[in-house]
């Protein structure tokens, strides 16, 4: 049988039970405290110091060039290919090397020329006995004919007479030309510069047999060098013959050149075609370079802005104005659309209004809505100075 439980525990067990209900109607205080205490906290005031102290600037409206980007190499405008015309002689000096200039007509080497020499000879006495033979063979066919009509000779011993003395001509022309042969051959003993240049490359070595034909020099006709741009299809007939060009060399170094002549074709491969540019004699390319240039062809009014003023964000081009709102000064961020640049200047071409008061520079610390202090270029250097 279960035991009976005393007054005084039935009376602990109801008490219990009340709190327990009153608990789960009521949380307890100290469990509310916490959201009591945020609800009641004071809201904080937004910081009122600038985020920065900035000048200012305007978009100006500037003339800038329309110009053709184009990469390219530098090549001679001609090469000449200078070798030998003898065959079989021995190379005894070399006068001239590479990145020497040369006039037109300067010794540029020299060969063996005893051979030629006492074959010049033969060919000086092989003229004197044909001169001889010829002399006396014509003589004898006078004689004959003047005695055609006594009868003394018959006609076929005056016809023998007179062809020996035409046989005897011919010999005489053809050792003359042999003569002359061997006279070009001693000339051609010594090489001469065709044309006046610098002397881009040598293999004539001392001691060597030449054979004819073998290259000897080459040689950049009247130092002349042109750049051969490469340019789109598309961009073709904005160039014109005659047009500047202005060329950087892989160097540093730059130059004005002018459009000599356009390719007629177009590479089937890359669809550019080639542009040829001549450059000045006192530029300091060198064939083979590469360079890279632009063509000038037209200018335009538009707004511009220093590259300071500008500030790159994913991938897009922003500037910052400025708003004035109950005294203070906020940047606004603008999102601009940007074209040409010459030096440091970059074309606006949307985005932007004409007298827009902008940040000159420091726009990268800058966010949208950010407060900022404005002072002019002249305080800004003062306290740079101290």
């Amino acid at each position: 049988m279960p035991s009976k439980l005393k007054p005084s525990s039935l009376k602990q067990l109801s008490v219990r039970g009340i709190l327990n209900k009153f608990l789960m109607l009521f949380p307890p205080v100290f469990l509310m405290l916490p959201i009591f205490c945020h609800a009641e906290k004071p809201k904080e005031t937004p910081s009122i110091t600038p985020t920065l102290t900035v000048t200012l600037t305007q978009a100006q409206q500037t003339i800038l060039p329309f110009k053709i980007s184009a990469n390219g190499n530098i090549a001679a405008w001609q090469e000449a290919i200078i070798g030998s015309e003898v065959n079989g002689l021995r190379l005894t000096n070399v006068l001239v090397n590479v990145g020497d200039v040369v006039n037109k007509g300067q010794l540029l080497a020299e060969f063996s020329a005893e051979a030629i020499e006492a074959e010049l000879n033969q060919a000086k006495a092989s003229l004197m006995e044909a001169e001889a033979q010829g002399k006396e063979a014509i003589n004898n066919a006078e004689r004959a004919r003047t005695l055609q009509n006594t009868g003394a000779m018959s006609s076929q011993q005056i016809d023998q007479y007179t062809t020996a003395s035409d046989t005897a001509r011919a010999r005489v022309e053809v050792a003359k030309a042999a003569l002359a042969t061997q006279q070009i051959r001693l000339k051609n003993t010594k090489l001469y510069s065709p044309d006046s240049g610098v002397i881009s490359a040598r293999s004539a070595t001392v001691g060597a047999v030449i054979g004819t034909g073998d290259e000897l020099f080459k040689l950049i006709r009247q130092a002349r060098l042109e750049w051969r741009a490469e340019v789109i299809s598309a961009d073709l007939p904005n160039i014109k013959v005659g047009m500047q060009a202005n060329v950087a060399a892989a160097d540093g170094s730059s130059f004005k050149g002018k459009v000599r002549k356009l390719s007629p074709t177009v590479d089937t491969q890359t669809r550019n075609t080639l542009i040829y540019v001549d450059l000045p004699a006192n530029s300091t390319a060198k064939a083979g370079m590469f360079a890279k240039g632009e063509f000038i062809v037209g200018q335009s009014s538009t707004l511009a802005l220093p590259q300071q003023a500008l500030v790159m964000r994913d991938g897009f081009t922003y500037v910052f104005g400025i708003n004035d709102s109950h005294g203070k000064k906020i940047a606004k961020q603008i999102k601009v659309q940007t074209g040409r640049r010459i030096g440091n200047l970059v074309e606006i071409v949307s985005g932007l209004a004409p007298h827009q008061l902008l940040v000159a520079t420091g726009g990268a610390f800058l966010s949208d809505n950010d407060l900022v202090k404005v002072v002019s270029p002249a305080v800004t250097k003062s306290r740079a100075k101290q």
